[in-house]
C-alpha cells in the first residue's frame, strides 16, 4: 500500500518545482529526486504535472501584458490581414509548436508516468543533455531578436519540446537550446521558451487534476490540500526565478548550468549504484 504524503513533503516538492521548473536543470528529474531520496518512492508524474501548472501560472502573471497584446493581435489579425504583424505571427507560432508535443505526449502518455521516471534514464539524460547545452552555447550565433522569428523557429523549438517530456531533459533547456542553435539571441530564445511551455503546460496539468486527486494506488499520495499549497509554493518560487533567470541570461550563459546537471546526474548514479535509491 503506498505511503501517504506528508505536509512537509507536499511543500518541499512545491519550492523544488517553483526553485527548477525555469533553469535548464530539469524540474521533473528534481522532484523525482527529492521524492527518491525522501519518500524511497515516486511522488508521481501527475502530482508534477499538476504542481506545474503553479509555476505557468506564474508565467501567465510575469507576462500577463504581453500575453494580452499576443492574444488581442492574434485576433485582431485574423479579422484584418492588415494588422498582421508581429505579435499576430507569434501567437501562430505558439500554435503550430504546441501541436507537436501535444501528440507524442497523448500517444506517449503511459510511458511518460512509467518507465520514463527511471532514475537511471533521468541521471542519463541530465547527463547527456548538459552536452546540448554546451553545443549551442558553443555554436549559437546569437543574432536574432524576436522582431526576426519566423515559423521555422516555432516549430524547430516545439518539436525539441517533446524531448521534455524524459525526466532530466528540461522544457527550458530543451527548447532554450533550439533557438540557440538556429541562432536566436539568448534572451530571445529563453522568452519564447516561456510562451510556448504555456499551452502545453497547461493542458498536462489539466489533463492529470483526476489523476492526481484521484490515485491509481501507485506512489506517494497527496491530499486534495497538499497538493493545492505545493502548487501555490510553486507559483510563488516560479515568478521569482522567472524574473531571476531572464536576469540572469541578459549576462551569463547557460553553460552555468551545464556543470550543476553532470554533477547531479553522477550523484544519482552512484547512488543508485550504492543501492541507496532505487531506479523505479
Amino acid at each position: 500500500m503506498s505511503d501517504s504524503m506528508t505536509w512537509a513533503q507536499a511543500v518541499v516538492l512545491g519550492a523544488v518545482q517553483g526553485l527548477t521548473e525555469f533553469l535548464p536543470i530539469s524540474s521533473s528529474a528534481h522532484l523525482r529526486i527529492v521524492s527518491a531520496l525522501w519518500f524511497d518512492d515516486d511522488a508521481g508524474a501527475s502530482f508534477t504535472a499538476v504542481t506545474q501548472l503553479g509555476t505557468e501560472a506564474a508565467v501567465l502573471v510575469y507576462f500577463a501584458k504581453d500575453i494580452a497584446r499576443i492574444v488581442k493581435a492574434w485576433f485582431v489579425g485574423l479579422a484584418n490581414p492588415a494588422e498582421r504583424g508581429l505579435d499576430y505571427r507569434v501567437g501562430w507560432y505558439v500554435i503550430f509548436a504546441t501541436i507537436p508535443i501535444g501528440v507524442i505526449g497523448y500517444l506517449l502518455r503511459d510511458q511518460i508516468r512509467t518507465g520514463a521516471r527511471n532514475l537511471w534514464l533521468v541521471a542519463i539524460m541530465l547527463i547527456l543533455f548538459s552536452g546540448v547545452i554546451w553545443l549551442a552555447e558553443k555554436v549559437g550565433t546569437q543574432r536574432r531578436s524576436m522582431a526576426q522569428l519566423t515559423l521555422r523557429d516555432g516549430v524547430v523549438m516545439g518539436l525539441s519540446q517533446c524531448f521534455a517530456l524524459i525526466p532530466g531533459v528540461s522544457r527550458s533547456g530543451a527548447t532554450s537550446s533550439a533557438g540557440l542553435f538556429l541562432g536566436l539571441k539568448r534572451e530571445t530564445a529563453v522568452r519564447f521558451s516561456f510562451l510556448l511551455a504555456i499551452p502545453a503546460v497547461l493542458a498536462s496539468g489539466l489533463f492529470s487534476l483526476p489523476d492526481a486527486f484521484s490515485p491509481s494506488g501507485e506512489g506517494v499520495q497527496a491530499s486534495g490540500p497538499q497538493i493545492l499549497v505545493a502548487t501555490v509554493v510553486a507559483f510563488v518560487l516560479g515568478y521569482g526565478s522567472i524574473a531571476w533567470l531572464l536576469q540572469f541570461v541578459s549576462r551569463h550563459s547557460l553553460n552555468w548550468f551545464v556543470g550543476y546537471r553532470v554533477l547531479l546526474g553522477l550523484a544519482v548514479i552512484g547512488l543508485l549504484s550504492a543501492g541507496v535509491i532505487s531506479a523505479t
